[in-house]
């Protein structure tokens, strides 16, 4: 029951961290305000995923873009999906490969940014301005101007803040291991 405590606790104490980052860096003007508050999220998800847990990274890697929506961060609804699964496969690949060495840390960093990257930019442009295009234009969920300007969004700046994020929890957990005094 303790362990059970302790992750719901952490989970929920993570989430609204983000959830906190998330609103106050909402305020800060495009296109800076999309470099701060996604390293930010970046580095709160690789943080939950390597020092709270797997389980607890993915709940909030899914959660966090429903609260982006929220607060008009998310460009789009249509979008919301797209977040959750890149968001999920960067702690995914952060949790199963950073162990141990510093090597082993920057490749799973590394691999972690390009991979979220990758799988964000693929949904959007195959599927959201692709495959799923006209029925969002048609259902009001997507204006045509979107069709241009998601692709732009969900490129490059998610490998930045994603690279920016990682890298500050790859400095951050060993610290919080130490003060905490988890095992590393």
């Amino acid at each position: 029951m303790k362990t059970k405590t302790l992750w719901i606790t952490e989970t929920a104490a993570m989430l609204a961290l983000l959830i906190a980052l998330q609103w106050v860096t909402s305020y800060i003007p495009k296109p800076a305000g999309q470099f701060v508050t996604g390293s930010c999220v970046n580095a709160i998800l690789a943080v939950t995923g390597l020092f709270v847990g797997l389980s607890s990274g993915v709940c909030v890697a899914v959660l966090s873009p429903i609260f982006a929506y929220l607060f008009g961060i998310a460009p789009n609804l249509a979008t919301v999906p797209v977040i959750m699964a890149g968001n999920a496969v960067f702690v995914l690949l952060l949790h199963w490969l950073a162990k141990g060495s510093v090597h082993k840390n920057i490749i799973a960093w590394l691999s972690a940014a390009l991979a979220k990257f990758a799988v964000m930019y693929a949904l959007v442009v195959w599927v959201v301005c692709g495959l799923a295009a006209d029925a969002l234009l048609v259902e009001g969920v997507l204006k045509k101007p979107m069709l241009t300007l998601l692709p732009a969004t969900f490129s490059w700046p998610q490998l930045i803040t994603a690279l920016i994020g990682g890298g500050l929890a790859l400095f951050i957990v060993p610290s919080l291991k130490k003060a905490l005094h988890r095992a590393s």
